[in-house]
């Protein structure tokens, strides 16, 4: 039996070749790894709404144009109803899965209604839906060289432009991606 190492709080990078549609060209921080399987929310596919949009949709009040012009990501083509925020520091919400010491996933509505009021955390991604994989799966995929990992730095997450972040993950190992053959080497 081949030894399991967590993907946990890392970056799964889609390699050129990866042509699903969800994912293609995508990077998913992977906000959990366990015997059920792996779970993440990806951060680079910007949905055409923005967090006013979500918010008038739930009825909360926020007039700060900057709260409301934020982008909202696809998290993943599961649970597309389901709203997720990816966030650091943790902060004390109602529903939070606590990824790393700093950075939380919450899928609360009181996370959402502490950025309309201007006292959420300091580093949000909202998005809609998530990422998710059997372990079967994900290590066939891994196999298969759909996907690189690279430990996940807050830096990328948070502050990295969108359109960036496929390419400054994969240099994180050193990897101009774009140069990749998707081709697997079986020796």
């Amino acid at each position: 039996m081949q030894e399991h190492h967590s993907l946990t709080n890392q970056l799964l990078i889609a390699m050129p070749n990866l042509e699903d549609p969800n994912f293609s060209h995508s990077v998913t921080y992977i906000c959990e790894d366990n015997d059920e399987g792996v779970m993440g929310i990806t951060i680079n596919r910007p949905l055409e709404l923005d967090l006013g949009d979500i918010l008038d949709h739930m009825n909360i009040t926020c007039t700060d144009p900057d709260v409301r012009g934020r982008q909202v990501f696809m998290g993943g083509p599961i649970a597309l109803e389901r709203g997720f925020v990816l966030h650091a520091p943790h902060g004390g919400w109602e529903s939070t899965l606590e990824v790393t010491d700093r950075i939380g996933l919450t899928t609360s509505k009181d996370i959402l209604q502490a950025l309309a009021d201007g006292a959420g955390p300091k580093q949000a991604i909202v998005a809609l839906g998530y990422s998710g994989w059997s372990r079967e799966q994900m290590d066939r995929e891994i196999a298969e060289n759909s996907w690189l990992n690279v430990e996940a730095t807050e830096e990328i997450l948070f502050d990295q432009p969108v359109e960036e972040r496929w390419t400054t993950a994969a240099s994180q190992l050193g990897i101009d991606i774009n140069l990749l053959s998707g081709e697997a080497g079986h020796a």
